[in-house]
């Protein structure tokens, strides 16, 4: 398993902490697969963007179909959803 350093909201700055701040307001905790975007600032909010506009945004398809399929490929690989 690989090592990916991190960065803890109590030595965040800047854009990361904003991040980190909002995470924690959206989902009252900061899930793994945001943590361990920590270390790219820029990435961590792209991916955050991209995800709200697939779940979030306009699409043929309701939010509930959105999580559903989102729990079907988490558990097709063996991810914990």
């Amino acid at each position: 398993m690989a090592w990916i350093r991190e960065i803890y909201l109590d030595e965040a700055t800047g854009l990361l902490k904003r991040q980190l701040k909002a995470a924690i307001k959206r989902a009252g905790r900061i899930w793994n697969v945001v943590q361990v975007m920590s270390i790219n600032e820029i990435a961590l909010k792209d991916s955050i963007k991209f995800y709200q506009t697939v779940m979030a945004g306009e699409s043929p398809l309701t939010r509930s179909q959105r999580e559903m399929l989102a729990v079907v490929v988490s558990v097709e690989n063996n991810c914990h959803y």
